[in-house]
């Protein structure tokens, strides 16, 4: 298809010019400066008029111009009236204040351009949707769309105040919204990329992409970035962790083979009657093994696969319930590896606590973990689903297809198998990684580095662990014992057992390869510079958005969680700008922790690129792609749910009040979800 420049700078010109007014307004509302007002105005006049001057020379021939014009239910006609209404509003509000009519009427003015500068950006999406092209015939193509202008809005906004030398005060709290309208912009074009298919394999391009800039273009530089900073980087500083999921790919196999798996579901078949119970359990399941989110999700995959495929629970739905548990729950609890990780972030950080203190106070205020909870459980009490999921789930319920990964074959298991060939295995790994964990972090005498100040101290021994080491530590001996009590139960044989070990490792080919380049990606983000841009932003803009802070807080963590694919690179960059930016005897800082991780876990949760869900898909067996589309919209719900909850935290600082608004609102959100997709059901029947 060409690319038709007429239509492309219609909707790069009215999104742009719609959306500066749209700040432009904001600021008559809010009152921030009295600099831009008459200037950007006109460029908002300009973008609009020129941009809808495009859309109707698309047509060419001045025939097809009137035709178009003429019918009410075209997309040119009701794009011609837009712009119509937002040039005579521009012209109203430009007289206004130009005779400095201030007062109500301008702010009257401002709210009316405002709602059709977003209306334009939306329908200027809405009018490309067609059925002939799969990638168009969606309704998040608009929401991209006008995520899109928003973030070109706010970029427009804020170099026209930067051009008249606005105060710094309102261009910081302008940058601030900027960064919000970033966030907002990449979630709803990820979203939209990532439901339609549009750019299913565009990590590596960007990973390229990235490398050439930070290189400054120089080619031998790029490719030394991509080959020595990158692929050997992520393999060398990952090893620990390759190496755990290999011999849990091993461990897995053995209970396999042994039956052990087969067993739990037979056992499961017989206990667990309904779809809700499976579901449930899963979760449950997820919820009792805290330690470590890779464990997690592959351990939960492993053991309830057989449960959830016999009541004919789709793998995205498997999955989903995997990844909503694993990194949520060890967000929040006080012994795993996430963590030690947050307290040692924040260990030497002038808080006047130890950061385990720290982690522990800012977790009530965690509300995506929280709230995800929630979810799940409303969600599957409710017995519904909505997004792509709702396709998945009912394929599964009417003809069986589970639309797992190609090629996920079962082993053929061993009859004499035993629930407690599948139950001993798993607590010895649980046993045995915790301890491993412990080891590593000087819990019994010096650690790696020959430290002994936390030997006998459980708590600060977590807190200065490594898992890339405790868990490989755990992972060996855990496989070498399951070999020992399974051929000493002679339910395998050593020959077979052996023979795992490659099968094992082939299992974890795929997610090792895709976190390789997961992780490398986040070099050339770094290398970039992300972070010291975001840790500028932010404290330029902290004394304008004080008791907003959380919120925005919360929105940078999930865009950079998203955009690297990491949680723990996210709030390592974050929680020191959190810690300088709050008194440390104020409860906001435990909120801004709070928000911080959070939005790392919601980041990570989202991202096609993130450990955890490339590990979850390899858990339930499922392509990642099918993940990945059907979980961005209950991350994204409850995303929306946080938001809310730590904008009031900002203000009542009261976890106990704030999480049962947010309570109230997720259970209230999935009803009127359920309403509207029954809705839907009863009109497409």
């Amino acid at each position: 298809m060409d690319i038709q420049w007429s239509l492309v700078l219609f909707t790069v010109l009215t999104g742009a010019g719609g959306m500066l007014f749209f700040f432009i307004g904001l600021n008559t509302l809010l009152g921030k400066t009295d600099k831009g007002e008459v200037a950007g105005s006109i460029a908002s006049l300009a973008l609009i008029v020129v941009g809808g001057l495009c859309s109707v020379t698309h047509l060419s021939h001045p025939t097809r111009m009137l035709n178009a014009l003429q019918h009410p239910t075209s997309g040119i006609f009701t794009e011609a009236v837009l712009v119509g209404l937002l040039a005579c509003v521009l012209i109203v509000f430009l007289i206004m204040v130009k005779r400095e009519m201030r007062g109500a009427g301008l702010s009257v003015v401002a709210v009316i351009g405002m709602v059709l500068g977003v209306l334009l950006s939306f329908m200027a999406g809405q009018s490309y949707l067609m059925v002939a092209i799969t990638a168009w015939n969606t309704e998040l193509l608009p929401l991209g769309y006008l995520g899109t202008a928003l973030a070109e809005g706010a970029a427009a906004y804020v170099v026209l105040l930067a051009a008249t030398k606005a105060d710094r005060a309102a261009a910081s709290f302008f940058g601030v919204l900027l960064l919000a309208a970033g966030c907002i912009s990449l979630a709803t074009t990820a979203l939209y990329g990532v439901v339609s298919g549009a750019f299913a394999s565009e990590v590596g391009a960007l990973y390229v992409i990235g490398a050439l800039f930070a290189c400054d273009f120089a080619p031998v530089a790029t490719i030394d970035m991509i080959v020595n900073d990158g692929i050997i980087a992520a393999i060398a500083d990952n090893a620990g962790i390759f190496l755990f999921l290999v011999l849990l790919g091993i461990i897995v196999a053995l209970v396999n083979l042994a039956g052990g798996s087969a067993a739990f579901g037979r056992w499961a078949e017989k206990n667990i009657h309904t779809r809700v119970g499976a579901q449930l359990a899963t979760f449950i399941l997820g919820i009792l093994i805290f330690i470590d989110d890779y464990f997690n999700c592959l351990t939960v995959g492993s053991v309830m696969r057989p449960v959830t495929d016999r009541h004919q629970i789709s793998r995205p739905k498997l999955a989903y319930l995997i990844d909503a548990t694993a990194a949520p729950v060890c967000m929040i609890a006080p012994i795993s590896s996430w963590a030690a990780a947050v307290s040692s972030t924040a260990e030497d950080l002038d808080t006047g606590i130890s950061g385990i203190q720290l982690f522990i106070r800012a977790i009530p205020y965690n509300f995506y973990s929280l709230l995800t909870f929630v979810f799940i459980i409303t969600l599957t009490l409710l017995k519904f689903d909505y997004g792509p999921m709702r396709g998945f789930e009912e394929r599964a319920r009417n003809t069986g297809d589970l639309s797992g990964s190609a090629g996920s074959t079962e082993e053929n298991a061993n009859p004499k198998g035993r629930v407690i060939d599948l139950v001993i295995p798993v607590i010895m790994l649980i046993i045995l990684c915790t301890i491993g964990m412990l080891y590593v972090g000087g819990f019994f005498g010096a650690d790696t580095s020959g430290c002994t100040d936390y030997a006998g101290d459980f708590i600060g021994a977590f807190g200065n662990t490594d898992a890339f080491v405790g868990l490989p530590w755990g992972g060996i001996i855990a496989l070498v014992l399951t070999v020992i009590y399974l051929v000493a139960r002679r339910v395998v044989g050593f020959r077979e057992a052996m023979g795992c070990i490659p099968k094992g490792f082939q299992a974890m080919i795929s997610p090792i390869i895709i976190l390789t380049l997961a992780v490398s990606l986040k070099t050339t983000l770094n290398a970039l510079g992300a972070a010291d841009y975001v840790h500028d932003l932010m404290y330029a803009a902290s004394e304008g958005l004080y008791n907003m802070l959380p919120a925005v807080i919360f929105l940078v963590a999930c865009v950079l969680a998203f955009a690297s694919g990491t949680s723990w690179g996210t709030f390592g960059i974050l929680i020191p700008i959190v810690t300088a930016i709050f008194p440390s005897d104020s409860a906001l800082l435990y909120i801004g922790i709070s928000a911080c991780c959070a939005g790392a876990v919601c980041g990570d949760h989202c991202s096609p690129i993130s450990d955890t869900t490339i590990m979850s898909s390899a858990g339930a067996q499922v392509e990642h792609v099918n993940h990945v589309a059907t979980q961005l919209p209950y991350a994204i719900t409850v995303a929306c749910l946080s938001f809310v909850c730590f904008v009031f935290a900002g203000f009542i600082q009261n976890w106990i009040v704030c999480l049962a608004i947010g309570v109230v609102l997720t259970v209230g959100t999935l009803f009127a979800i359920r309403n509207v997709e029954a809705q839907k059901a009863r009109i497409k029947d």
